[in-house]
């Protein structure tokens, strides 16, 4: 705060009326010509107003009181405007946190399931494998066994028939073979010799 320094010109008192008119005048001119150059000069010779220490109460009084005004400004104003954004900025910022924190929880749990779900499917999968591969071995051991009766029952009839049919064609060949001796010893001895002779002939020489 600047004060600026007033200087109040005084007049001496009139002459008396003795000295004239004219003394008057100059002595008039004088002084008040003194005064404006003293008035004028006392204006720039005082210190710089801030940096003048009688003025330091009043500028720290208006300094007191701007201050205050400023704190009073920013305390009902400024700072509760800029409180609030803050605060909805920090509840924006928990809230996304919150729900990436969500997001994450859920996709680690469809994780969680998928590979429990792939582990369960992979379990069943080798116990039908395992279910199946045994059917499958017990009906082959079944058939195989089933076969092998049948194939035994059929060895066993063939092997039969083929005991009859060998039986019945040594029988043949017997009674051709005896046909044909008693022919051979009827041509060349002129003598006729019966069947069963001739194979009661063979039979003695195969005995």
């Amino acid at each position: 705060m600047s004060q600026t320094t007033i200087v109040v010109a005084q007049t001496t008192p009139e002459a008396p009326a003795a000295e004239g008119h004219s003394a008057e005048t100059p002595a008039t001119a004088d002084t008040g010509h003194t005064t404006e150059t003293t008035g004028h000069e006392g204006g720039h010779a005082g210190p710089f107003p801030p940096m003048d220490a009688s003025t330091f109460p009043s500028q720290i009084f208006w300094l007191v009181v701007f201050f205050g005004l400023l704190y009073l400004l920013m305390s009902r104003f400024a700072l509760p405007k800029m409180g609030a954004v803050l605060e909805k900025r920090a509840s924006t910022i928990e809230g996304d946190l919150a729900r990436a924190q969500a997001l994450k929880d859920q996709t680690q749990a469809a994780v969680d399931a998928y590979e429990k779900a792939l582990a369960d499917a992979r379990a069943k999968a080798q116990a039908i494998a395992t279910d199946t591969r045994n059917k499958m071995t017990a009906e082959m051991d079944a058939e195989r066994s089933a076969l092998d009766k049948t194939l035994g029952a059929k060895i066993a009839d063939a092997e039969a028939k083929i005991a009859t049919a060998k039986s019945k064609a040594m029988r043949d060949v017997s009674d051709v073979a005896a046909e044909a001796a008693a022919a051979i010893v009827a041509e060349l001895t002129g003598t006729k010799v019966t069947k069963t002779a001739a194979a009661d002939a063979i039979a003695d020489l195969k005995g």
